[in-house]
């Protein structure tokens, strides 16, 4: 039998018309959800109360129970990969999910309710299918070492979905039905998303286990361009805390990092362009949220530094000079404001001046410090402070820069505890330097396609220490990609989020439908269809005249009448794509469960 603090880890589910049975194997007990009366309790009777005829098969976990039109739908773990261990403690990549109903028969829904049903089925495996979530069944992956350690051996006796940080708790909503009763605590297993690499590593003849963990924030998780800013409540977009961890003969070391979105009320919603223009909240009360915000980054990582990437020009100054004097509003003396323009520094390629951005923070590094532990447990030192970077996504200048910083902490690290010699460095050592900028840059490109849904920018010079022709290639079919789906596919992926996360979920009135559906089709006015179409006639008639010109008695009369019948649909191409940007919004695919979820999205 597991403790307390521990999760069943190897399950058979029984499926059958009337019940479903999780049996964890080799244990006592019986997970029992009726599928009539929807009950979840737990049998002490063996599996012999099992009928034969039950379909059966091995499962991984229980990521939790999610209530849709139909009913509610059991979400289980298939397939799991071990990635490797932290503090002696596997930890694991979810590969294979499966969601299933929890109710006999599907014949009490109407046709529209089963297809809408259908749809919010679809939205939930495909949040299974974002790369990557992780658990482990004995070790709380939703901590740092050092919150772990600052922690008292009473705590870690707590069931795990108990004391983790609800923060990165991916399935916190989904577990609610199995907290309300604390005798099935062994079957609540968090599940955070983000990234995880683990590497046995040997430098000088001597092992050492490396790891980089990054944690993605649940509270205003989103898309890149509908989820963007802060709330009421000091959440910021895209929060992700990194923490790389090193591991030798007993002796523990880590360092935190951390990314999220500017916290002022900003919003930058898709419009067709391709860098729709941010907007500035005029209206809400930035300071109050600001502080709110930074109250809870000081309690839970100290000090704080921000470092800011984005353009000190153009469109993102407006957010700039706003960040910069909310600071010096705020008059924190916890918070240090550094504002570093990454595209105006680094232009023609000159990336090695982003050493003058790492020479201005060397001192707070310093004192900062890092989590050290020794093998006897004994604390040598614990990090009094982190760095807050940010661009305007948190993701590719922000990947490059945190890389930089979490090399200089390396380097201490592996001197301090006698792995490098004196003089030597990490980028001097050929297959950890070339391991160490893979992982940073397979953490960039997951961290990026969790927000924007593609892998991320300038990993190149992540990887390789230099910008690349085949690099600036691979940018521009990203940003392509990324064009497309945040234009076209983000609402459906916005929605896939909340309602995985619970910021909309199915009220008994949606199952009997009094009220208009959120998933139905918005009415679109004329310009919808009317503008595409004649664009898409104009392109097909320029290409016509252009390769199949009309045969005249004239050459001149042929030419002059050609190159007429191009300057006009030419013009028709022109006007109708400016119309169909003026109205870009109109083609945008929105959110629709949880539309009017943030106010911020409407400044526009």
């Amino acid at each position: 039998m597991p403790s307390m603090g521990e999760v069943f880890n190897d399950y058979l589910l029984h499926v059958t018309p009337e019940k479903i049975y999780v049996e964890p194997i080799g244990e006592k007990g019986l997970l029992v959800i009726d599928r009539v009366t929807q009950d979840i309790y737990i049998s002490q009777e063996s599996n012999s109360i099992i009928p034969p005829s039950a379909s059966t098969k091995p499962i991984c976990g229980l990521i939790g129970i999610t209530r849709l039109i139909a009913g509610p739908y059991l979400v289980v773990i298939t397939k799991k990969k071990l990635i490797g261990q932290i503090n002696g403690q596997n930890v694991w990549q979810v590969v294979g999910a499966e969601v299933i109903c929890c109710t006999r028969t599907l014949l009490h829904l109407t046709e529209n309710q089963a297809a809408e049903n259908k749809v919010l089925v679809s939205m939930i495996e495909f949040m299974l299918t974002v790369p990557y979530f992780y658990f482990s069944y004995t070790y709380d992956l939703t901590h740092t070492l050092q919150r772990l350690h600052n922690t008292i051996p009473e705590y870690l006796q707590t069931p795990l979905h108990e004391r983790a940080d609800p923060r990165f708790v991916w399935n916190g909503h989904m577990l609610h039905d199995f907290t309300l009763q604390p005798e099935l605590s062994q079957y609540c297993l968090p599940v955070i998303l983000g990234f995880i690499s683990i590497n046995s590593c040997n430098l000088n003849g001597k092992t050492f286990s490396w790891s980089l963990v990054s944690r993605r924030c649940c509270q205003r998780a989103g898309t890149r361009f509908f989820m963007r800013g802060i709330d009421s409540d000091g959440q910021v977009a895209n929060f992700v805390e990194t923490e790389q961890i090193v591991e030798f003969q007993g002796d523990k070391c880590s360092f935190v990092q951390t990314r999220g979105s500017i916290p002022l009320y900003w919003s930058q919603l898709p419009n067709l362009k391709y860098k729709p223009k941010p907007r500035l909240s005029e209206v809400d009360d930035h300071i109050e949220a600001f502080r709110r915000h930074f109250d809870t980054q000081i309690f839970h990582y100290g000090r704080q530094v921000l470092i800011n990437l984005i353009d000190q020009r153009g469109a993102e100054h407006v957010l700039e000079q706003a960040y910069q004097n909310m600071v010096q509003l705020a008059n924190n003396p916890n918070i240090r404001y550094e504002a570093f323009d990454f595209h105006h520094e680094c232009r023609k390629m000159r990336w090695e001046r982003l050493n003058i951005l790492i020479d201005r923070l060397a001192y707070e590094q310093e004192e900062f410090g890092q989590f050290i532990l020794a093998r006897d447990g004994a604390l040598i030192s614990q990090q009094e402070g982190v760095f807050r970077t940010n661009c305007i996504d948190c993701l590719d200048r922000t990947n490059v820069v945190q890389s930089m910083l979490a090399r200089c902490a390396l380097q201490k690290a592996l001197e301090r505890f006698g792995i490098l010699n004196n003089g030597q460095k990490v980028e001097d050592q050929p297959s950890f330097e070339r391991l160490f900028k893979n992982v940073w840059a397979d953490n960039a490109d997951d961290i990026s396609e969790q927000y924007s849904g593609t892998k991320a920018l300038k990993t190149d010079f992540t990887r390789t220490g230099k910008r690349t022709v085949s690099g600036a290639l691979a940018d521009g079919v990203n940003s392509l990609t990324r064009y497309v789906k945040n234009n076209f596919q983000d609402g459906y992926r916005q929605d896939a989020i909340d309602l995985f996360l619970g910021n909309y979920f199915v009220e008994d009135h949606d199952k009997m439908q009094p009220a208009p559906s959120p998933l139905a089709l918005r009415q679109r006015d004329w310009k919808y269809l009317t503008f595409p179409l004649v664009l898409a006639g104009a392109i097909a008639m320029f290409f016509a005249n252009f390769i199949t010109p009309l045969e005249s008695k004239s050459s001149t009369e042929h030419t002059t009448f050609t190159l007429l019948c191009l300057l006009f649909w030419g013009c028709m191409i022109f006007v109708t794509a400016i119309s169909i940007l003026r109205y870009g919004p109109e083609y945008v695919d929105t959110p629709r469960l949880n539309a009017n979820r943030n106010r911020v999205l409407s400044i526009e």
